[in-house]
């Protein structure tokens, strides 16, 4: 069994194993025609049943050839343009590359004698994306399994800066639209059923602040504790960016901590058309970054950053077996003094890979490009009499609803737009999300992948209708 383990005398055996791995995968990929085969649960389930862990198959050819019908086969394939539904985004090269190196060499970013020069790139990217971010000489931050972790974290250094004497007073505002781990990292955080405050959206989407002004005095009135204002560069259903500068002017007056959450919107950092939409996120005291969203990388790809990184002791607890006190004085930078992790892969090299061989330009422009894809798409959701359309895209998703002129029924409007979507799954033509807005059934691209074009939109556009029709149909002919 030794001959399994990866060092110096099988590097041929490893050599040999990754590339026929690779050449699968891009065979896989080179031919995939689309995004997924539309097999169901009932259909998969057997064959990994059937599979008995304990009898290996003694050999890596054999793994790959079941692997094929387990996985390769039906996985969902978010690089082909028709995959248009979560926030998933076809990965760069050097990012896949920085992947492979990355898991062979296995550091562990958590001490310096774990990880040597990986403590630094992860440290210099922060710097770097701090910088791009605006926060000022003091930030500082760490890379974090997703943007989940990142507000957990985030939130985690608000109430201990909040400092209130009873935690059933702290009060965490933010819009209905925002993400639901702002929720769960309230319960998490110990916090009340009334810790999170929602505050209503405008027509866009976007954070009202007038009534988040009205819920921070009523907050200050009632003799409870503002803790932090989540602001969203990015909601996931609708890709809108509320009103920082605003959103910051209040919460300086009220002397509440602000987190933007730009797990989604931090593509926009690189963008060389539309940086200007997340001015404002320079005031933040915390900002969540999900490269794995919006710079193309695998996942997992994220980041917090803070303005002060002092803020970051929160987060710090020395072990005598793995990070003693005695290693800040002498310097020794290990990242498990910032992190909610202890082992944590070294993720930062995949981005560390992209800016190196294709720059922050590049990546921007990638992320420009399905901006402008979503503004054509809107323009033709827009003219088009069979859908309603939600809002103006801020980033790359598109809301919308399938409406047919000859049914006035909202409930079989909503169960025409569900069987779409789900005959258009197993049809495995085109992958689209869904939501809901005011109670009703919508669905949603969202767009990440520069290789889709307007024509791949109109084209879904109408597989969509078709299903709707094709479900109406049927439901009249039920009802006669």
């Amino acid at each position: 069994m030794r001959s399994h383990l990866l060092n110096g005398l099988t590097a041929e055996h490893y050599r040999r194993s990754v590339t026929e791995g690779v050449e699968r995968v891009a065979a896989k990929l080179a031919t995939t025609d689309r995004p997924f085969t539309g097999v169901g649960v009932d259909a998969l389930s057997p064959a990994i049943d059937a599979i008995d862990l304990d009898r290996p198959l003694g050999d890596t050819t054999a793994a790959l050839d079941e692997l094929e019908d387990v996985y390769l086969r039906d996985a969902v394939y978010f690089h082909h343009p028709r995959y248009l539904a979560h926030l998933n985004c076809p990965v760069v090269i050097p990012a896949v590359l920085g992947e492979a190196v990355l898991s062979a060499v296995n550091s562990s970013l958590d001490t310096w004698d774990q990880s040597a020069g990986g403590t630094l790139i992860e440290r210099k990217l922060i710097d770097w994306t701090a910088a791009r971010t605006g926060l000022g000489p003091a930030a500082d931050g760490v890379f974090t399994s997703g943007g989940t972790q990142s507000n957990l974290q985030a939130l985690l250094l608000a109430r201990e800066e909040a400092k209130a004497d009873s935690l059933a007073k702290l009060r965490i505002f933010t819009s209905e639209v925002s993400h639901f781990s702002v929720q769960k990292s309230a319960k998490l955080l110990g916090l009340g059923p009334d810790a999170v405050v929602v505050i209503p959206v405008d027509h866009d989407k976007r954070l009202q602040t007038v009534a988040l002004a009205h819920a921070l005095e009523r907050c200050a009135s009632d003799g409870l504790v503002p803790m932090a204002v989540v602001a969203t560069a990015g909601t996931t259903d609708f890709g809108s960016i509320d009103p920082l500068p605003e959103i910051a002017g209040l919460c300086a007056q009220y002397g509440v901590w602000m987190h933007v959450d730009a797990a989604y919107g931090c593509g926009l950092l690189a963008s060389l058309k539309y940086r200007d939409r997340i001015d404002g996120i320079e005031r933040a005291d915390s900002v969540t970054v999900d490269y794995h969203k919006s710079f193309f990388q695998p996942v997992s790809s994220s980041a917090l950053l803070v303005r002060d990184g002092a803020t970051l002791r929160h987060a710090t607890y020395h072990a005598e077996y793995l990070n003693p006190r005695r290693m800040v004085q002498e310097r020794i930078p290990n990242q498990v003094d910032k992190s909610l992790q202890t082992t944590r892969r070294f993720d930062a090299l995949k981005l560390w890979m992209t800016l190196r061989t294709m720059g922050a330009d590049g990546i921007g422009q990638l992320f420009d490009e399905v901006c402008d894809l979503a503004r054509e798409g809107w323009k033709l959701l827009a003219a088009d009499p069979r859908y309603d359309v939600v809002a103006e895209p801020g980033l790359s998703t598109l809301v919308f609803r399938y409406v047919p002129a000859a049914v006035t029924d909202p409930a079989e409007i909503d169960r025409a737009n569900l069987y779409a979507r789900k005959a258009l799954f197993a049809s495995g033509d085109a992958v689209v999300a869904g939501t809901k807005v005011a109670g009703r059934h919508y669905l949603k691209f969202t767009l990440l992948n520069p290789e889709t074009q307007t024509a791949d939109i109109a084209a879904v556009l109408d597989l969509i209708a078709g299903h709707a029709e094709q479900y109406l149909g049927e439901s009249l002919d039920r009802a006669s």
